[in-house]
């Protein structure tokens, strides 16, 4: 059976709760027989990639996905067949038997929808980051107070395993006293990986524009403000909403920090003309004993997507976007001219809570198969949605580990277990080449040569096509050939 706070957790693998204790009751639990019945609001990537998660949770149903574009309706009905599709989300929340709605809107967007579902009685799943501004901030805290909601605020470092990794080090033995805290959050991409491609169909007619506006200040139709709103000031609050969110709130949890008494800000916008919001930050909390700092930019990636280091007296910690952490002894330091490094816990096997594709695990997977198959060769074995991984581990890594695991699928091809292998995705090679979760095919077949030689096995992929997804034969965005222009994924 599936209650509503598993429901919650299986959704999100990991989120930050507000006040989420309070708002359960022995009442509201489930019986074996009841299934939570769902909905999305806001179909956009990240709303998609929710509602394959939740379906992927027991005992659920998506009965509903609401969306401003017609376009992105017909990708979550790919999905979800059965979930019946909305351009108002308000029909969602007329709907009694619905008990919960994901909501991974624009962030103006994110007290428009929230405020309205807890007064509905519907238990949120929410984006960050939570609230756009202080107004919307108070408003949703007035609407969740006493509503007895089940409330979740999407932050999936705050349940990582470098959690306990790090509070194993903060203490004064090992610290001493801290005063500072340093985080990074830098990228090489342009316009960080958030420019998307404007569909042909991106317009009035199929695009709720005044719905989308929502409290922002109003503009004619512009499908560049709808597709590309990160840009905008009206919408968003650049990489500071984006990713410093991610991990201050992982140092306020672990630090107990509280609002800071001064934050200062330097920034500008410095490659990325067709933006609004800066490209490079650089931000200073003073919470009185320490400051925190926080710098971001969009053009090197010298110290990764979440860098974080704590100095104090006698130590300093360092965790780094794989969620490894280790400690270095100032005195060992002092002593010896180079680093201790007291741990280094690797990224976890399992990323995100549910992707995995060590060689062990592949292994185990396919003797699974075929002995419930009663079968002593498969023709094709796909890696399943291996992008998932990116975004959680840096880009070398995923390398490294796809590397690992087609070469264990050439063994398992000299074995005689399989005759050949691929991969299925889900976004890898659909997606724009700036997304965090592109895959290069013309790479990937690089890291098989790496695993197996030019004679590889390595000859399949699989990816969705259908009306709302054409991506596969219309997105010119896989390089092929000696000029490596891009073109439409073979």
């Amino acid at each position: 059976m599936s209650t509503r706070r598993q429901f919650m957790t299986r959704v999100l693998g990991a989120s930050a709760a507000m006040a989420a204790g309070s708002a359960f009751s022995s009442s509201r639990v489930l019986g074996a027989s009841d299934r939570v019945r769902f909905a999305l609001i806001g179909a956009g990537g990240r709303g998609l990639e929710d509602l394959q998660a939740a379906l992927r949770a027991p005992n659920v149903e998506a009965v509903a996905v609401a969306d401003l574009y017609t376009r992105r309706l017909d990708q979550a009905k790919a999905i979800a067949p059965q979930a019946n599709t909305y351009k108002d989300f308000r029909y969602i929340l007329d709907d009694s038997t619905i008990d919960a709605v994901l909501i991974a809107t624009p962030q103006h967007q994110h007290a428009l929808q929230f405020v309205p579902a807890i007064q509905a009685g519907k238990d949120v799943y929410q984006e960050k980051t939570m609230a756009f501004n202080p107004d919307h901030a108070r408003r949703m805290r007035q609407a969740f107070e006493g509503s007895r909601r089940v409330v979740q605020i999407g932050s999936q470092a705050t349940s990582g395993p470098a959690v306990a990794a790090v509070r194993e080090y903060l203490n004064e033995g090992h610290m001493g006293t801290v005063t500072q805290l340093h985080s990074h959050h830098y990228r090489n991409a342009p316009y960080g990986g958030w420019k998307r491609p404007i569909p042909a169909d991106c317009d009035l007619q199929h695009v709720d524009w005044n719905t989308f506006q929502g409290d922002a200040a109003p503009h004619d139709f512009d499908p560049n403000r709808f597709m590309n709103w990160r840009f905008y000031w009206d919408y968003s609050g650049g990489n500071v909403f984006e990713n410093m969110v991610h991990q201050v709130i992982f140092w306020y949890k672990i630090l107990d920090l509280k609002i800071p008494r001064s934050v200062t800000m330097g920034a500008g916008n410095y490659m990325s003309p067709e933006m609004e919001v800066p490209d490079t930050y650089d931000v200073a909390m003073d919470h009185g004993t320490l400051l925190f700092t926080w710098n971001s930019m969009f053009g090197n990636r010298h110290y990764g997507e979440g860098h974080d280091i704590v100095l104090g007296t006698k130590g300093a910690v360092f965790r780094d976007q794989s969620d490894r952490v280790r400690y270095v002894s100032e005195s060992r330091k002092s002593e010896r001219g180079t680093d201790d490094m007291a741990t280094a816990n690797a990224a976890p096997d399992i990323v995100g809570g549910y992707h995995c594709m060590t060689p062990r695990y592949l292994l185990n997977q396919l003797d699974c198969s075929l002995r419930n198959l009663d079968l002593e060769c498969v023709d094709i074995y796909y890696v399943h949605n291996p992008e998932s991984q990116l975004g959680k581990i840096i880009r070398e890594e995923f390398d490294e580990r796809l590397v690992k695991a087609f070469e264990a699928l050439e063994q398992m091809v000299a074995a005689g277990k399989i005759r050949m292998y691929g991969t299925a995705t889900w976004n890898a090679y659909r997606n724009p080449a700036e997304a965090k979760d592109y895959l290069a095919l013309a790479q990937v077949v690089a890291l098989a040569e790496k695993a197996g030689g030019k004679n590889h096995h390595f000859k399949v992929i699989q990816l969705p096509l259908n009306l709302g997804m054409s991506e596969a034969l219309s997105s010119a965005n896989q390089p092929v050939g000696q000029d490596q222009k891009y073109q439409a994924a073979p």
